[in-house]
């Protein structure tokens, strides 16, 4: 069967009302059954528990206080790179930005612009520059990192579809990253400016910051930008960034003439939380 055909369905879901559905059900207190969900989840998924830094799986409240548990100090050390990996998850692309049209699978690409929903000013910042669309799966750890030291300087939220955004989802849907639900954040470094994006999807409940907290629900129709050049927030290499309720995918924007990427990275190859991801050029 074709991607194309294999995605046929997801037109048709209604991916609202499951995500809503789903987001209930994760943030629900139900004790017994809420175990056994996430004990079935752990053995579906094949969840490794031992790196948690809570591994009692009776001891979480919620699906959602599992899923988006925090890791022990020792299991992700951070290499010895200027800019580490900043989840667990799989490679879905990387690269360089052809002008302004980012790689999304064969047959598919997308523009800068479109990603950060319309900012052709903020997009230009990245023309000729550097991507990679990294895909967070079910099993894996669900909090985000900062790949580098960074000053946030905006945050912008833009509505949009809820497509899977799997594998096949990404082969089978064209602009699949920039059609759906985003979170975009925006950062100041030494090296210029680079943009963390956290892709929302089927049944992501919801997408969070550590600055702001939960960005939705709700769900605003418009798109909706906070500006933080008022305040001094700076997060270093490594500290956590934002967390998924639910998996999906973060796509990163860095300038021209930036970053090497690690010679060992392949698309659709496994990367973990601190390793190296590029060197400065």
């Amino acid at each position: 069967m074709s991607d194309r055909l294999a995605v046929l369905p997801q037109y048709l879901l209604p991916k609202g009302a499951l995500t809503n559905f789903a987001g209930r059900v994760a943030g629900a207190k139900g004790g017994a059954m809420t175990t056994r969900l996430i004990r079935w989840f752990v053995g579906k998924y094949n969840v490794n528990m031992d790196e948690a830094l809570n591994p009692d799986i009776a001891s979480y409240a919620s699906f959602n206080e599992f899923f988006t548990r925090a890791l022990r100090p020792d299991a992700r050390p951070l290499a010895n790179a200027d800019f580490i990996c900043p989840v667990d998850g799989r490679i879905s692309q990387f690269g360089a930005i052809d002008d302004d049209q980012i790689f999304q699978a064969k047959g598919h690409k997308f523009s800068t612009t479109a990603l950060v929903g319309g900012d052709a000013a903020l997009a230009a910042k990245f023309q000729h520059g550097s991507f990679a669309n990294l895909y967070l799966s079910p099993r894996d750890y669900h909090r985000i990192h900062m790949p580098c030291d960074g000053r946030l300087t905006r945050m912008i939220y833009i509505p949009g579809e809820l497509f899977s955004v799997n594998p096949t989802t990404a082969r089978g849907i064209p602009g699949l990253f920039a059609r759906n639900e985003r979170v975009v954040c925006v950062f100041d470094t030494a090296n210029g400016p680079f943009v963390m994006t956290l892709v929302g999807a089927t049944i992501v409940g919801s997408m969070a910051t550590v600055w702001h907290g939960v960005v939705n629900p709700p769900r605003a129709p418009q798109i909706c930008e906070w500006k933080y050049d008022d305040q001094n927030i700076v997060l270093k290499k490594g500290d956590e960034l934002g967390r998924f309720l639910l998996g999906s995918t973060v796509v990163m924007l860095f300038p021209k003439d930036t970053m090497s990427f690690n010679p060992a990275w392949q698309p659709a190859g496994p990367v973990k939380l601190g390793e190296m991801m590029a060197n400065l050029k």
